[in-house]
């Protein structure tokens, strides 16, 4: 045998305005609107600093594998930048200086202005990059330029400019191995010097 119970709640007059005094505040937050996530209202009560977390004048950074240095990089001015991709700027411009197995200087990168991603070691040079090697006296002229450390390699998705002790070399988009002992360039257009007792 099922026994149901019914209950009824009733509220004496004398209660109710003290009951209302109490369920008021709760219906009042249901109806109020939601909170928006403006970046900028966001960033200004959070206070994140947006900034460097270091910065450091007149640096020398070396790169190095098993103990072995592989090149060093020289700039005015370092900034590092902290958080879930962690990167080095270089907004006053940069040089790398790159060895060989004897520690002789192979190859060398300058640009106005570099940002090196600590994680995927991939470097980034703009303005006026150039890239020598310094062994063949051949050179690299670029707007823009990678370089990818881990897989040493360069390469530029812009128009770039080669000269070599014969010619000089243009093309839209370039890949090169780091040392710049080898590279190719799609669609090249070719300037040639040739010895008037070869004609």
């Amino acid at each position: 045998m099922v026994c149901e119970k019914k209950v009824l709640l009733t509220l004496k007059p004398f209660l109710f305005p003290s009951f209302l005094l109490l369920i008021f505040p709760f219906m009042i937050l249901l109806f109020l609107p939601g909170c928006g996530n403006d970046p900028a209202t966001v960033r200004s009560m959070t206070h994140i600093n947006t900034g460097p977390s270091m910065s450091a004048n007149n640096i020398e950074v070396i790169f190095s594998d098993s103990g072995k240095i592989q090149a060093r990089l020289y700039s005015i001015l370092l900034n590092r930048y902290e958080g879930q991709k962690p990167y080095l700027e270089f907004p006053k411009g940069f040089r790398i200086v790159m060895y060989d197995s004897v520690m002789r200087v192979s190859s060398t990168i300058t640009g106005k202005y570099g940002k090196k991603d600590e994680i995927t070691r991939i470097m980034e040079a703009k303005g006026n990059v150039i890239v020598r090697n310094e062994l063949e006296n051949k050179q690299i002229n670029t707007e823009h330029l990678i370089w990818d450390e881990n897989r040493q390699l360069i390469y530029s998705d812009v128009r770039v400019k080669i000269t070599t002790a014969d010619k000089v070399l243009y093309g839209s988009g370039m890949k090169a191995n780091e040392a710049f002992t080898w590279y190719q360039i799609p669609n090249p257009s070719a300037t040639l010097t040739v010895n008037r007792d070869s004609i």
